[in-house]
């Protein structure tokens, strides 16, 4: 039987409840692969991680829901995982060098590095100016980055089997100083627990998937 990657995005769905049972190490180390090699523009890579993987980890994250979203409480401390979402607050010339850095030592720029390196950072440095300087929406583009990576992060684990639940009600002060992430030069903007759904108390697994119609949201031309 075929199996094709829009099974698993029909079947994926957002989990409103999980059972006890843990994500293995060998599919969690998928899982910071999937992190890690997600898409971003210019490969900015504008992101940090918080996995929560402790009982006391979980408790952490979920001080960023008990007073405003306590009804999301039960899927943080449940879940096996629960992932912090953070995007950098400000792409500088520190971390533009740094990023270029990692590309030399990974081989991006074998062939011609005297070319291909200066070429990559001021292409790279003219798309962050543009966002900085002249649409003055430098803070949203690095956080737009780090929601590409939660699309690709959401069907990746889903062929892996695992569960998982988006989740923007949360506190981010709460998030950014429980883990100290404005020090680190970041900002929360969501989490998302992992694991897997228990089937009884899961509505959300039962339901049918409803969408808008492909005539409605595509245009051929």
């Amino acid at each position: 039987m075929t199996i094709h990657i829009t099974d698993f995005a029909k079947k994926r769905h957002t989990a409103k409840a999980y059972t006890p049972r843990r994500i293995s190490d060998d599919d969690m180390a998928q899982v910071r692969d999937l992190l890690r090699f997600s898409p971003s523009s210019t490969n900015l890579q504008p992101w940090h991680f918080v996995i929560a993987e402790t009982e006391e980890g979980k408790a952490r994250v979920a001080k960023a829901a008990a007073e405003k979203f306590p009804f999301n409480v039960a899927a943080i401390q449940n879940a096996s995982h629960v992932i912090v979402f953070a995007s950098r607050i400000e792409a500088d010339e520190a971390y533009l060098l740094k990023v270029l850095e990692q590309e030399e030592t990974d081989g991006r720029f074998a062939g011609n590095p005297d070319e291909f390196k200066p070429a990559m950072h001021n292409g790279r440095s003219m798309f962050v100016d543009i966002h900085k300087s002249q649409i003055g929406d430098a803070p949203s583009w690095l956080a737009h980055q780090v929601y590409l990576n939660l699309g690709q992060f959401l069907l990746g684990v889903a062929t892996l089997g695992i569960d998982a639940t988006p989740m923007e009600g949360v506190d981010t002060d709460v998030l950014d100083a429980e883990f100290g992430l404005r020090d680190k030069g970041y900002t929360s903007l969501f989490v998302v627990p992992i694991g897997y759904a228990d089937a009884q108390a899961d509505y959300n697994g039962a339901l049918p998937k409803s969408r808008l119609t492909e005539a409605e949201i595509i245009t051929s031309v």
